[in-house]
């Protein structure tokens, strides 16, 4: 297999990461439907490639993580948000979610951030396993937050800090 790397996504980047994105929709994680055609792209005004790291496999785009801040507050700048993370099914069990997930916190570091965090729906075990083995812990539960095919899921925050 060709060696892997993460590197910073650019604008050339929107039609893979919408490729991808849709490839990898499930239930598992989404709360909004399964994407139909005709298709957004990928960025926008409130999605820009400088959020987003990618991982590629060669020259094949297999992953990516979207690291934000969670609000335009002064007063919570120091705290980044990681707001999408999917690996290709090809790439699944290649370490690639947990790469992401540490170049995540090194991006968040470097940019000054003292505290990552994220949302996951509580039924994704599989995640919740990972965030976990990253050093994330639950922070809180939002139960019944979200309605998904009849069943109400749980919204767990998690987070970790990022110091030391």
């Amino acid at each position: 297999m060709s060696e892997s790397q993460i590197r910073p996504a650019v604008q050339d980047d929107d039609e893979a990461l919408g490729r991808l994105d849709r490839e990898t929709w499930s239930p598992l994680h989404a709360v909004s439907p399964r994407p139909r055609p005709p298709y957004d792209p990928f960025f926008d005004d409130r999605h820009r490639p400088e959020e987003h790291l990618v991982a590629e496999i060669g020259d094949r785009l297999v992953g990516y993580v979207r690291i934000a801040r969670p609000t335009p507050l002064a007063c919570n700048a120091h705290v980044r948000q990681i707001q999408g993370l999917a690996v290709a099914e090809s790439a699944r069990g290649l370490g690639m979610g947990r790469a992401l997930l540490r170049a995540a916190a090194l991006h968040a570091r470097n940019q000054g951030a003292r505290r990552l965090t994220l949302r996951v729906l509580g039924h994704n075990l599989p995640a919740r396993r990972l965030y976990e083995a990253e050093g994330f812990a639950v922070e809180g539960v939002l139960p019944g937050e979200f309605l998904l095919d009849g069943e109400y899921v749980d919204d767990v925050l998690m987070g970790r800090s990022l110091l030391g």
